[in-house]
């Protein structure tokens, strides 16, 4: 019982020493977990027919699978995008995971797009991103990037007091956007 907890502080102090640097992302790393749309089966047992007999007993989809498949795209389509600065291809990968609508999904692929100079599908994304999570802290941080890419600070601004609403000022999202607005550095 106590080498699982043992295990996994090894896995995740490995994992972290061995991580390419990626100062420059503001980006976590670790998305939320998706929203499931599967049905669920009403019952997890059995069930008794009209007639008095016992139906078979259904079983439940494997929803672990599909979180890991999940996390393992997203980190797949980060290392692309994030460490190699192949946006295309991450954006492949984003998008044949089938979770446009998350958040966290939807933010990454507007970045990829930005950072590709295509401001339009940028901005297409960070609207769709702030639809599935209007308080995305990162999705309005880089929004104002977009913003004050466009020119317009003021927009840009606004968006750094969202950000400030939602998780103050020493947070991460907050202070790259005020340094993308001072000038001081450009993501």
């Amino acid at each position: 019982m106590r080498k699982t907890p043992l295990l996994a502080a090894v896995i995740l102090l490995s994992a972290a020493a061995s991580a390419p640097d990626v100062a420059k992302a503001i980006e976590s790393g670790s998305p939320a977990a998706p929203q499931t749309t599967t049905q669920q089966p009403p019952s997890s047992g059995s069930a008794t027919s009209t007639t008095g007999t016992k139906k078979a007993k259904k079983s439940k989809p494997d929803k672990s699978s599909s979180i890991e498949d999940f996390y393992n795209g997203w980190h797949k389509a980060y290392a692309l995008i994030y460490d190699k600065g192949d946006y295309e291809g991450g954006i492949a990968v984003l998008r044949t995971m089938g979770y446009d609508d998350n958040a966290d999904v939807a933010t990454l692929i507007g970045y990829a797009n930005r950072k590709l100079g295509r401001y339009d599908d940028a901005k297409l994304w960070y609207d769709r991103a702030l639809a599935a999570d209007p308080n995305h802290a990162l999705t309005w941080s880089y929004y104002g990037m977009w913003h004050a890419e466009q020119g317009n600070v003021l927009k840009a601004e606004d968006d750094l007091q969202k950000v400030k609403s939602i998780c103050g000022t020493a947070c991460r999202e907050y202070t790259a956007l005020k340094a993308a607005i001072d000038g001081t550095v450009t993501y």
